[in-house]
């Protein structure tokens, strides 16, 4: 199958963030397989997402039952990328990917492989008739290409990349694919991430309301826009965060993987490897999930898991589970919380990020923390997070920020993370640009905490 044209929904990047959004402890199913680029299964799709600071670019990669735009492991996009210092040249003129084309078309023009000593091909672009070295920048729906006077070579290497619109940081050379998707798919694809990211929700008005109220946030928002609250199911998010239980965030990605890898269906393969939804509460219910879930190293979590699944299975259904969405926030809560493996605060969590009770506000010690150090000092005498302290906090907050505290407190504690505390300020750097050597091995070794202390991750659980 032939690969889904790149699509892109204006989005400034102080309205969203991809490198904050999805690793901030909401969602564990998103890796960043390639530098700027996230990718993940998002309703029985598999995404790649990455973004410019004024747009989200998309490309979907759907299961065998959802055929059309799709890309596999087979149909890569060979792309140049850039490795060697190249000569500015003053004498430039931009022309339109139009333009670009038919020069090269009517002239003639040729690619000349190369090879490097360690054994690396790659690509020289040559106008054959003028000896102009021709690089474009990129860009989805159109191409502004620079044409350098002085002949120059350009040298680039080779790499495997499934997406169209490539780096224009690196002066990428783009290879489109003629398969394009029907205006409906395209439609269904962008409600999908415009549901799933909230992108109906003005965040700029939401920090602007909350830093006039709170001169802490304000204070925090400076270097960390664009956090949003992820709409996530209700099935993927309760039974992610059941696993989440004293555990770090590594260690859980690691355990929703395994689930959907034994008990999802298969979306699709990409370079080799397979991309799995996640599992259906029937799934979980059937016999001998509790042991095959041990034996994968979940612990005491696999009963939690079995035992939930069964429950909501014999008693209710997933849409019972997805119809809390339209329950009050505090009935939903108790709704939750009456099942195995879910306290007030995993209960929170999931009411927070896929009930749409944007009020709710997971606290765990960390928050506690956050809470005694900066806005409720009373805090620093007591000795545990009790019912009624968790209450209080909650509470603080709601008056405080209002109806979608949840979300402002969500911003506060992704700021408090240890992953972001580690890496430069990002306001900077323009997030096309792959991050350096040191830069990406930091953020690897970089772990956050769950309890906010100690060597756990904080995560919310």
């Amino acid at each position: 199958m032939a690969a889904s044209t790149c699509r892109r929904i204006p989005c400034k990047i102080t309205e969203l963030r991809l490198d904050k959004a999805l690793v901030c402890g909401q969602s564990f199913r998103w890796k960043e397989r390639t530098p700027g680029v996230w990718t993940g299964v998002l309703a029985g799709y598999m995404w790649n997402l990455w973004q410019s600071d004024t747009e989200l670019f998309y490309q979907v990669l759907p299961s065998p039952e959802h055929p059309h735009g799709t890309i596999t492991a087979d149909n890569h996009i060979n792309i140049a990328i850039k490795t060697e210092p190249v000569q500015i040249c003053e004498n430039t003129e931009t022309v339109r990917q139009e333009e670009f084309v038919k020069q090269h078309t009517s002239k003639g023009s040729k690619m000349r492989t190369f090879s490097t000593k360690k054994g690396r091909k790659g690509v020289k672009v040559i106008d054959k008739q003028s000896e102009q070295v021709s690089t474009p920048t990129l860009d989805c729906q159109h191409v502004d290409v620079k044409v350098s006077k002085p002949k120059i070579e350009h040298k680039y290497e080779d790499m495997k990349v499934h997406s169209p619109t490539l780096d224009c940081k690196h002066e990428c050379l783009k290879l489109e694919l003629d398969q394009m998707e029907t205006s409906e798919t395209s439609a269904k694809h962008e409600e999908i991430l415009r549901d799933y990211f909230r992108l109906d929700v003005n965040l700029t008005d939401l920090y602007t309301a909350w830093s006039l109220s709170d001169p802490v946030f304000k204070r925090t928002a400076i270097d960390f826009t664009g956090i949003r609250i992820l709409r996530q199911d209700p099935v993927e998010n309760l039974f992610s965060f059941i696993c989440s239980s004293n555990n770090h965030i590594s260690r859980i990605s690691g355990m929703v993987e395994r689930l959907c890898q034994t008990y999802g269906t298969k979306v699709t393969e990409y370079k080799g490897e397979s991309y799995f939804n996640f599992p259906s509460v029937e799934s979980l219910s059937g016999p001998g999930v509790e042991d095959r879930l041990r034996s994968l190293g979940f612990g005491y979590r696999a009963k939690y898991i079995s035992v939930t699944a069964k429950y909501i299975q014999a008693n209710h259904s997933e849409e019972w589970l997805r119809g809390l969405r339209n329950k009050p926030y505090t009935q939903t809560k108790s709704e939750l919380v009456k099942l195995c493996g879910v306290g007030a605060k995993v209960a929170d969590c999931v009411c927070l990020m896929s009930m749409d009770k944007l009020e709710a506000v997971p606290v765990d010690t960390h928050v506690w923390q956050i809470a005694a150090r900066d806005y409720m000092p009373k805090l620093k005498q007591a000795k545990s997070l009790t019912d009624k302290l968790y209450g209080e906090i909650g509470d603080h907050f709601r008056e405080l920020w209002g109806d979608k505290a949840g979300w402002a407190h969500t911003v506060l504690f992704a700021a408090d993370l240890k992953k972001f505390k580690n890496k430069p300020d990002t306001k900077e750097i323009d997030v096309e640009t792959s991050p350096n050597k040191s830069q990406a091995k930091g953020y690897k070794r970089s772990k956050s905490s769950v309890t906010g202390g100690g060597k756990r991750a904080k995560q919310w659980t």
